[in-house]
This record gives C-alpha cells, sequence and structure tokens, in this order.
C-alpha cells in the first residue's frame, strides 16, 4: 500500500480463526442470524479489524516517509502490526510525530466508527459492527499512548527523555521500564476486575497475552537501548584476533598443533595457498565436529570457508558502522582488511561481549 510491502505473520491466521468463532456466536446469540451467516459477519469484522490495524501503522509509515525516513515494510501479527523503517528518527521531534501518528489514526478511525453507530439502528449486523470497530480502535488508541515502550506513547515519551537527557539510548532504557511497570499493573488490574466478576475467562486470558507480549518487548527495548549505547566501546583493532596460516593440505591436527604453540592469544586458523596468500578460514565449530583420532587425517581445508564467501571490514571502522556490517551481512567470522591486505579475523561473539559483558559472563 502506498508503495510500502505489507506481510501478514502466520499469527494472524490463527487471529482471523478466533475473533471469526467469537464475534459469530456473538451475532448469532444477540443478532438471531443463523449459523454460516453469523460466521461470516464474523469474518466482515476480522477484515475490519485487520483493516483498522493496517490503516494505524501506515499512520507511522507515511509520517515517517514525510520526515525523510525510508519504510521498509508493514507487518502484521496476532495482537498488532509493526512498521519496519531503515533507520532512527534524527531527531526527538520526528521520533514524537512518528510514534503518535498511528494512534492518532486509530482515535480518528473511532471517532468515526462512533458516529456510525450513533446513525445506525440498534441490534442490527452494520450497527453491532461499526460498535466494535468505535470500541476497538478507541481502545487500540488509549492503550497505544500509554507511557511504556514498545507501545507508541513509550516511544513518544523516549522522545521527550531524548530531548531533556540528549541520550537517546538513555532515553531508551528508561521507556522500556516503564513498560515493564506498565505490564505488571495491567496485570494486577485485569486480575482484579476479574474476581469481580467484571471480565470473563477470556477476556482474562487475552489481556494477559498483551501484557506478555508488552513484557517481553518492553524487555527487547531495553536490552537495545543498552547495546546501543555500547556501540562506541567497538573497537575494530582491539576485537581484530591474529591469523594464523597453513600451507592448504595439513592436516587438521596438525594445524591445531601448531596454533597450540602460537605465542599470540586468540589465533584463528587460516589456510594460504603456495604464494602464501589467505584462500580460506577455518571454520571452529566444523573443526569442533571432527573426532580427534580423525583430525590427522582430515586436511585442514576440508573444514574452512572460502575467502571470497566472507565478508571483508576495513579495518577503521566505527562501532555503529561494525555494527551496520553485521547486520547487512550475517556470519560468524568476518575478515578484516587494510587495503588489500588481511590483517586479523573478527568474531562475532567478540562484538557481543562488548555489547552484552553481563550476558558473555554468565556464557
Amino acid at each position: 500500500m502506498a508503495g510500502i510491502p505489507v506481510h501478514a505473520s502466520a499469527s494472524m491466521l490463527l487471529l482471523a480463526v478466533l475473533v471469526t468463532v467469537v464475534y459469530g456466536n456473538y451475532a448469532r446469540e444477540q443478532l438471531g442470524l443463523a449459523q454460516p451467516w453469523a460466521y461470516l459477519v464474523g469474518l466482515g469484522f476480522v477484515v475490519c479489524l485487520i483493516g483498522s490495524v493496517l490503516l494505524h501503522e501506515l499512520g507511522h509509515a507515511l509520517t515517517a516517509r514525510r520526515c525523510g525516513i525510508g519504510v521498509r515494510r508493514i507487518t502484521l501479527e496476532l495482537l498488532s502490526g509493526w512498521t519496519e523503517m531503515d533507520r532512527d528518527a534524527p531527531a526527538p521531534r520526528v521520533d514524537a510525530l512518528v510514534s503518535l501518528a498511528g494512534p492518532a489514526v486509530s482515535l480518528l478511525l473511532g471517532g468515526v466508527a462512533t458516529a456510525a453507530a450513533l446513525a445506525l439502528p440498534d441490534r442490527t449486523v452494520p450497527g453491532e459492527i461499526a460498535f466494535q470497530l468505535a470500541l476497538s480502535n478507541v481502545l487500540v488508541a488509549v492503550f497505544n499512548v500509554l507511557p511504556g515502550l514498545p507501545l507508541d506513547g513509550g516511544r513518544a515519551l523516549r522522545a521527550l527523555l531524548w530531548a531533556v537527557l540528549k541520550d537517546r539510548n538513555r532515553a531508551t532504557v528508561v521507556a522500556g521500564w516503564a513498560g515493564r511497570v506498565l505490564a505488571v499493573l495491567t496485570a494486577a488490574l485485569t486480575t482484579m476486575l476479574y474476581q469481580l466478576g467484571v471480565i470473563t475467562v477470556l477476556g482474562l486470558a487475552f489481556v494477559l497475552l498483551v501484557v506478555l507480549t508488552l513484557w517481553q518487548g518492553a524487555g527487547q527495548s531495553i536490552r537495545l537501548g543498552r547495546m546501543t549505547g555500547r556501540f562506541p566501546l567497538i573497537d575494530l583493532g582491539a576485537l581484530t584476533r591474529p591469523v594464523l596460516a597453513v600451507p592448504a593440505g595439513t592436516p587438521l591436527g596438525e594445524a591445531q598443533r601448531r596454533r597450540a604453540e602460537d605465542p599470540r592469544p586468540d589465533v584463528v586458523l587460516a589456510v594460504a595457498d603456495s604464494a602464501g596468500s589467505l584462500t580460506a578460514l577455518v571454520d571452529p565449530v566444523a573443526a569442533e565436529r571432527i573426532p580427534v583420532d580423525r583430525r590427522p587425517w582430515v586436511s585442514v581445508e576440508s573444514v574452512a570457508r572460502s575467502r571470497d564467501a566472507l565478508t571483508a571490514l576495513p579495518l577503521g571502522l566505527t562501532g555503529e558502522q561494525v555494527i551496520r556490517a553485521l547486520q547487512a551481512h550475517p556470519g560468524a567470522q568476518y575478515l578484516v582488511t587494510a587495503g588489500e591486505d588481511v590483517v586479523g579475523v573478527l568474531r562475532v561473539a567478540d562484538v557481543a561481549a562488548v555489547l552484552e559483558p553481563r550476558r558473555a559472563s554468565r556464557n
């Protein structure tokens, strides 16, 4: 839509079936519709509901595009949707505008549906669908503006904190913790309403599923904020491991013996041709899979990846540039080069240890 790819996850099918059945049963009991027609009405409501979510995400996407941020795609999921952009907002004001555009669309849809529900006769299919759309869009708008990530209101809170603290990463972490507080408060309030008989078991289960999604999203936001804040600590020169190149045809056992005797720490095995040029890099995982008693009979290049298949990172990249390169070319090992020469190897595990030292220490 509007030149933006739209994807639906497999969980969207589960939502469609669930809402079709639940709303179909409601239409059969409350509106007196026969079974096939009742479920057809339920399916129609699903289409309207998914359309509302899509328009909500389009609000984000089109606002981002107007602010000069490219949009890669929109994805619809079980309980919500999300818009993937090609870069972060450049300033707090833009971040706030893009974040609040979605709830604004939902609120507008809720207002239109409310007007339609008031104009249509009660206890009719059009009137009931308009009422449900009004209720769902208003609830989505109100819930989404709550101040905690990953909700839209959490992004707006992050924009505000970013403007005050002058640090987007710290703002992300604080807004993520606000999201976790919201998740706990929502779970407690929903449980209390269930005990008072205000909502049913189905309603309780649905809200708790939303709470779980909120809690996980908040945790991911906290993790992302902390990791992004450590990007400047990624020093490509310091993280590069030295290379020990052995001639092609060298037995794996002999190559590993030479590496063990090398005085340099964290040496990475590589394969060189007769001219001494590096041609391949030994895959440590593949090498470990070879039984010890067979390693004297297995050539080192049989567990190596060709140099042409590896991504090269020029020495001198900033931490953020290294991360962008790793995201664009996922892998376990990367060649670090200075001009045409290979100066060493970067392992993604070493980068992860810098970004998440607590997790690395536990492992």
